[in-house]
């Protein structure tokens, strides 16, 4: 990979980067000779995280807690962490954990509000910040990680798919109006992926239908062509390419990492 992707002197800002997609997300772009800004909720995990990414010596990484589900205090944070530093992002990966799984019908207004600032009113704050910075270097990624739900609703996660529709057409206008500062904006749509908001999903189906998590993961494993569950660094993959110079002319796109499961084109 380091003979097709080369991200040194990049600044990449890269959401929920504790676990799952965001940290192999994150460690290839470190991997790569790309500075790291990690973000989630936990400082903790962060202040580790960042420990374990490879550094050349050139690298500067660091990180900041931010919590999406207060797009306002996130703001304000971002805003002070941001100046601070006096950091100018070339890669925005938006990514934050889903709402909770449910039927549409029974979701209260406060849950959808809640969703919402969770993903989308988030996103755009964080857009708001770093936009500026990143025209000034007349090259940029912002890349969203969203659900195939954007193609193809999933049953019982009637909240989540009503918000991640309202993402991706918020980053398919941004992709039209950030295109003339040679700015590109895409989707990632990750499928069934081995994550801790998979395992969530697989206990609450397994608690409804009074089935084993195994025999859950296994149906799900069996509506893929691919017939089994995607691992964290396959989505991760997709994102660095989106990222790289090698996909400097896709825009405005939706991206399936799903096994070939969603059944639209």
């Amino acid at each position: 990979m380091k003979k097709i992707y080369n991200f040194k002197n990049k600044n990449i800002f890269v959401g929920g980067s504790s676990k799952g997609i965001g940290w192999e997300s994150a460690k290839l772009f470190a991997d790569l000779g790309g500075n790291i800004t990690l973000v989630s909720r936990n400082t903790q995990a962060l202040k580790q995280r960042v420990s374990e990414l490879s550094n050349n010596g050139d690298q500067a990484h660091n990180y900041i807690a931010l919590d999406f589900s207060n797009p306002y205090e996130l703001e304000l944070e971002l805003k002070e962490f941001v100046t601070k530093n006096s950091l100018f992002y070339d890669v925005l990966i938006n990514n934050t954990g889903g709402p909770p799984s449910g039927d549409l019908e029974k979701a209260t207004t406060q849950e959808l509000t809640s969703a919402f600032n969770l993903h989308l009113i988030s996103f755009h704050k964080i857009l708001g910040i770093l936009l500026n910075g990143i025209k000034n270097k007349e090259s940029g990624r912002i890349i969203n990680i969203i659900s195939t739900s954007v193609k193809q609703p999933l049953n019982g996660l009637g909240v989540s798919n009503t918000i991640r529709g309202a993402v991706a057409n918020w980053a398919k206008t941004l992709a039209n109006e950030l295109g003339p500062y040679n700015i590109t904006v895409n989707n990632i749509l990750p499928g069934a992926t081995n994550t801790e908001r998979l395992k969530e999903i697989i206990n609450n189906k397994a608690q409804k239908l009074n089935l084993k998590e195994s025999a859950i993961e296994k149906q799900m494993a069996s509506k893929v062509p691919l017939k089994r569950i995607a691992e964290p660094i396959e989505v991760a993959n997709a994102v660095v390419f989106l990222a790289s110079d090698k996909a400097s002319y896709i825009n405005g796109i939706n991206l399936p990492v799903d096994g070939g499961r969603t059944k639209s084109l």
